[in-house]
């Protein structure tokens, strides 16, 4: 089951970002997917916010990962740059540790990620909207994405 929505400014982007901020627990996976300038950093920046991230969020395009601490930490990856996908990175570390982590690019490793994650498509519609389809995998996903959706 996927859950598709349109968002007509960066307020509405931010506020679902924080709405699903406000679900996910230690442990949890955002994998992000979609076009340059399409909003994944926009998106991350306002879920790092919602889970009481407070330094400022930008993406770690040339570092591959960041390092943020709010009620839990939060791990923001750029993988973008990441050209052997079976590279050892330790990503499992991070996505089977105790905070929460959020992968822009996330097929670029695909066969590193865990089954269970919720995977969000950013589409570009004009300066303002994206429309977003988020793609639960795992039953924990399915109800976070029935929540926030209802």
């Amino acid at each position: 089951m996927n859950f598709e929505i349109s968002c007509k400014s960066e307020i509405e982007t931010a506020e679902l970002a924080t709405k699903l901020g406000s679900k996910l627990a230690s442990g949890d996976l955002i994998c992000l997917e979609g076009d340059l300038g399409a909003g994944k950093t926009t998106f991350t920046k306002s879920l790092a916010k919602a889970i009481g991230v407070t330094r400022t969020v930008n993406s770690p395009t040339f570092t591959i990962m960041k390092q943020y601490q709010g009620n839990l930490p939060f791990y923001h990856f750029d993988v973008y740059r990441i050209e052997n996908e079976d590279e050892d990175f330790g990503f499992e570390e991070y996505f089977y540790g105790g905070g929460i982590s959020v992968v822009e690019w996330s097929h670029l490793i695909a066969s590193q990620l865990p089954e269970e994650r919720l995977d969000i498509f950013i589409y570009y519609v004009n300066e303002n909207e994206r429309r977003m389809k988020f793609v639960p995998l795992g039953d924990r996903y399915l109800k976070i994405c029935s929540e926030l959706f209802e």
